[in-house]
């Protein structure tokens, strides 16, 4: 994930952040994969997922239409000796939607969460490999009500697979007002940052053994 440009005084009072990140400065073959989504909230959104995500724009998932889509693939494996000899592996992936309402409510937020159950059945293939999936449904609005609030802070939808055998997945929601600088998000939602153009992503604190690491290899 990119390292988000500083806030300055002109930043856009629409995005609560500055303005987007010039395409010139990337990559070319990042600059085609990135839609443009006549959008600059969403736009700026889209800097940071793109490192990560593979992003879309107008995608329709079971008759519900959102501007901007994503999905991450991970495969986690062990190996003995060399890669063609892996045991262990698994796999997770992350699908995050997001459209613009005029105002959100709790009865679309409950008709998103059926979204994400169907989503999961049609596309998680569950086996012994499948480790996880979650399913991200972000609500962009001028504002975020009590009662949508209150839904969203008190959620968490979590489905195991045959027990667990085979994984399980996640129904996650977050509700964003970027002008207010407001945001609230279920408990498992980790892509909120992503969201929360305001303030700025830490990166992760280093620890000892990649310090370490660093030091042996230089």
């Amino acid at each position: 994930m990119s390292e988000p440009d500083a806030v300055d005084e002109g930043a856009s009072s629409r995005t609560g952040t500055a303005p987007r990140r010039d395409p010139e400065e990337l990559p070319a073959e990042i600059r085609e994969q990135v839609p443009d989504y006549d959008d600059e909230y969403l736009d700026r959104v889209s800097d940071r997922l793109m490192y990560s995500y593979d992003l879309d724009r107008d995608e329709v998932v079971e008759g519900e239409r959102f501007d901007l889509s994503a999905t991450l693939r991970m495969r986690n494996q062990k190996q003995f000796l060399h890669p063609a000899l892996s045991y262990a592996d698994h796999e997770t992936k992350a699908h995050v939607f997001a459209r613009r309402v005029a105002e959100p409510t709790v009865a679309e937020l409950e008709r998103l969460v059926e979204t994400g159950h169907a989503v999961a059945e049609e596309r998680i293939e569950a086996d012994e490999q499948h480790y996880g999936t979650d399913v991200t449904f972000v609500l962009v609005g001028d504002r975020v009500p009590d009662d949508v609030a209150a839904f969203v802070e008190g959620f968490r939808d979590r489905t195991l697979l045959k027990f667990g055998y085979y994984g399980h997945y996640e129904v996650n929601l977050i509700v964003v007002a970027p002008d207010a600088e407001a945001i609230v998000a279920s408990e498992a939602a980790g892509v909120t940052g992503a969201f929360r153009l305001w303030e700025a992503i830490e990166p992760p604190s280093e620890g000892f053994f990649s310090r370490f690491a660093k030091r042996f290899w230089r």
